[in-house]
């Protein structure tokens, strides 16, 4: 269950990667005072964490309603883990979250942010959902379960200190050192995703025999 723990932190922290939101957070809250900023972290950080919880429960009876099989979840799952690992490389992580222009431009005008475009779609996409719901599945105990949520109460709080943190971060390593960051996690959801892709191909091909 260690290995669980820690084998679904690392691959989960880098499909999320809430260092790369660091600079679209600073974007959208520039004329917040630190107790405003640090609020729009913690509420962040809790609909982070319940959104995750529920499509990690939830997500297997949504397939089922939709008539989706897991092995077609695996595959699309794995080409949204994919992309998202081509947007960490080419330095195009708010893009591919669907955070552009126009959606920044809106929360500035906003009161409350941390849900959307924050805890969604910026931090908890497609990619994150469709991991745990596979990692649901793939991992069937209810020993397993507690574990990945486990996983997803202390990433909700990472994310929390993060971004509570995240003038501080970027003073630190800036522009460059985030962007750099973002490339190395980028390698490694692409090798997730072409990893998921894989095994839904398999699963689909030796059900079909």
């Amino acid at each position: 269950m260690i290995e669980l723990f820690f084998a679904v932190l690392g691959a989960l922290f880098s499909v999320v990667n809430p260092l790369g939101a660091v600079p679209v957070f600073l974007a959208m809250t520039p004329d917040y005072t630190v107790p405003e900023r640090n609020s729009t972290a913690r509420s962040t950080g809790v609909y982070f964490t319940l959104i995750l919880l529920g499509f990690f429960f939830a997500g297997t009876q949504i397939l089922e309603f939709f008539g989706i099989h897991i092995s077609a979840m695996r595959i699309a799952g794995g080409v949204m883990i994919l992309s998202s690992g081509y947007g960490l490389i080419s330095g195009k992580f708010a893009e591919n979250r669907a955070i552009n222009k126009e959606v920044e431009e809106e929360a500035l005008k906003r009161q409350d942010i941390s849900f959307a475009p924050l805890a969604m779609p910026l931090l908890s996409g497609p990619g994150s959902i469709s991991y745990l719901i596979t990692q649901y599945n793939e991992n069937p105990s209810w020993e397993a379960h507690l574990v990945v949520a486990a996983v997803i109460v202390l990433l909700g709080f990472l994310v929390y200190l993060i971004l509570r943190s995240a003038r501080y971060l970027y003073t630190i390593l800036g522009e460059a050192g985030l962007k750099a960051l973002s490339r190395v996690m980028g390698f490694i959801v692409m090798s997730l995703g072409v990893q998921y892709m894989i095994a839904g191909v398999i699963q689909l091909v030796g059900e079909m025999k």
